[in-house]
């Protein structure tokens, strides 16, 4: 009888040392980084979903945060040559590829809710296309000098309205307007009190049913089609970063707006980016050093924010790269302040500002190559 308990007593500290050497299965997935977590949940239907968030306290939280979420843009490469556009989607970190003949020898200068406007230089004509549904709405002829031109919502609704301005002279500056459906464009010439060089406008937004236009040196012009008035604001321009006045810097500066909140972003090679806010009530631009759960996508032609993406990309700002060995974008995450991938500083200047766009991806890619 002692005997027999003494063996047992024997085989107590093997058993256990197998069972500490056997691999928990549930253990294992409990262990899973938070990201991968999300990026897994984040392909569940809904039902799955639900069900998986009753494993564990963890899974519920992860759960509960990519259950409802908006789509990002997807980044729109175009050709150099041919009619074969590439898409890029960075949640799924998928490319995809679409013949869009409609933009062979046109000037894409800006998007909003899906929809491209493009500027056919042959023609002198800017016209409106939706490469997912190849719709066409075209606008009377102007002639454009620069890519600089903006609109408001979706061709299709009732309140869009296409914006441009340039320069006639050193004082005066034309902003031409234009609805879908108008016969001809509305031009109206103001009076230019700035220096030539610092009323260059070259980034725009529609913010509050207002286009609000950034300068070449950070002044901000406010045109209110409603009453076709033009205001330069008396504020300071955004404080730069050191040494962003360099070769190309006009390339390395993006604005965009969100719910009545307007950003601008500043890079540079030696210094990571800097963000600011407009403070509508004190007329100020104020520095931010967190975006909460905004996440910022930026390109040269025309910017977006969105709100309640995947956990991973929230408070963060995706910019277009185009990398020796292939077209990509990269992130700016403002919780650790650094770069995805990891490299120091992005030089933006020596990208093709003109290369590469933020679009809204369709409800329905299977058509996709």
């Amino acid at each position: 009888m002692a005997g027999r308990k003494r063996r047992k007593l024997k085989k107590l500290p093997e058993e256990s040392r197998d069972k500490e050497n056997k691999p928990d299965a549930q253990q294992t997935w409990l262990e899973l980084p938070e990201d991968l977590l999300e990026m897994v949940i984040s392909r569940l239907t809904l039902s799955e979903n639900i069900r998986a968030s009753v494993v564990c306290k963890q899974w519920l939280a992860v759960a509960i945060s990519v259950r409802v979420v908006n789509k990002p843009p997807w980044l729109m490469f175009f050709p150099k040559y041919g009619d074969l556009v590439e898409f890029y989607d960075p949640l799924h970190r998928t490319f995809y590829t679409l013949e869009l003949p409609e933009l062979v020898g046109s000037k894409v200068c800006y998007s909003k809710d899906g929809w491209l406007l493009i500027y056919k230089t042959s023609t002198n004509r800017l016209m409106f296309v939706n490469p997912y549904t190849r719709e066409l709405i075209k606008l009377p002829k102007l002639e454009l000098t620069y890519q600089i031109v903006a609109f408001s919502a979706a061709p299709t609704s009732s309140c869009c309205i296409v914006f441009t301005i340039k320069h006639i002279s050193p004082t005066i500056i034309a902003i031409s307007t234009c609805h879908p459906r108008a016969a001809e464009w509305t031009t109206i010439n103001y009076r230019n009190r700035l220096p030539f060089v610092s009323s260059i406008w070259n980034k725009l937004v529609f913010c509050g049913g207002k286009f609000y236009c950034l300068s070449l040196t950070g002044w901000l012009g406010v045109y209110d089609p409603e009453k076709r008035s033009w205001v330069v604001h008396v504020l300071p321009p955004p404080k730069c970063p050191e040494n962003f006045f360099v070769k190309n810097w006009w390339k390395s500066k993006f604005m965009a707006e969100h719910n009545g909140e307007i950003f601008v972003i500043y890079t540079s090679s030696e210094v990571n980016p800097v963000m600011y806010k407009l403070d509508q009530a004190i007329k100020e631009w104020v520095e931010v050093k967190t975006l909460g759960g905004l996440s910022i996508f930026a390109s040269f032609l025309s910017s977006h924010a969105k709100i309640d993406l995947l956990g991973t990309m929230r408070n963060s700002v995706y910019f277009s790269k185009v990398r020796f060995y292939g077209k990509h974008c990269v992130s700016y995450s403002l919780d650790d302040n650094r770069y995805y991938p990891r490299k120091q500083f992005y030089d933006w200047g020596e990208e093709d500002p003109f290369g590469s766009i933020w679009i809204e991806p369709p409800e329905d890619h299977s058509s996709f190559a």
